[in-house]
């Protein structure tokens, strides 16, 4: 833990400069820690790159981001040490508004592609490639100064899709908290 509040620390301090008077759906610097099952926890640290379109839906706004993040899953595999692996990540997150995109709120969901340095392994679950999908939903509120910080609770799937087996697919429940650069 002490790891990840340092990288978090820096990572701040890294966009700090930049932080001043900027939109709710500006670039972004997030940290994410969650866990799933059998004590399984992942942390990541990444960046939002938004796209430059918003779309009316309904009575809100959506908008999308790129989603890059370097991070760590790690769990018990059935009758052996904890064991962690690397996990480099790439992916869309589409972001919906209320209020024709003015509210603070938002709900989200997104999917990507996560490579691990090696095989994923949690209780009795092994997984098949070291190439994964990650799909999430999450609901958060942006607050401070201009909308710059984010909190949001994600529940985030990760399979390789059936392209390989065994794909026994894990589950985590995350909290991300993003500043905005």
């Amino acid at each position: 833990m002490k790891n990840i509040t340092s990288a978090f620390g820096f990572a701040l301090l890294l966009a700090s400069p930049w932080a001043a008077a900027q939109s709710q759906d500006s670039p972004s610097l997030y940290l994410q820690a969650g866990s799933g099952r059998h004590g399984a926890y992942t942390a990541t640290l990444g960046v939002t790159l938004p796209w430059n379109w918003a779309h009316a839906l309904g009575s809100g706004q959506l908008t999308g981001a790129w989603d890059l993040g370097l991070g760590t899953l790690s769990a018990r595999p059935e009758g052996a040490q904890r064991r962690s692996v690397t996990a480099l990540g790439a992916g869309i997150n589409l972001r919906w508004r209320p209020a024709q995109g003015a509210s603070r709120w938002f709900v989200e969901a997104g999917t990507g592609l996560v490579w691990h340095n090696r095989h994923y392994a949690n209780g009795d679950k092994y997984f098949g490639t070291r190439y994964n999908f990650a799909s999430h939903l999450g609901v958060g509120r942006n607050f401070g100064p201009q909308g710059r910080h984010a909190l949001a609770l994600r529940v985030q799937h990760q399979s390789n899709a059936g392209l390989k087996k065994p794909n026994p697919g894990d589950n985590f429940l995350l909290l991300r908290y993003a500043v905005a650069f």
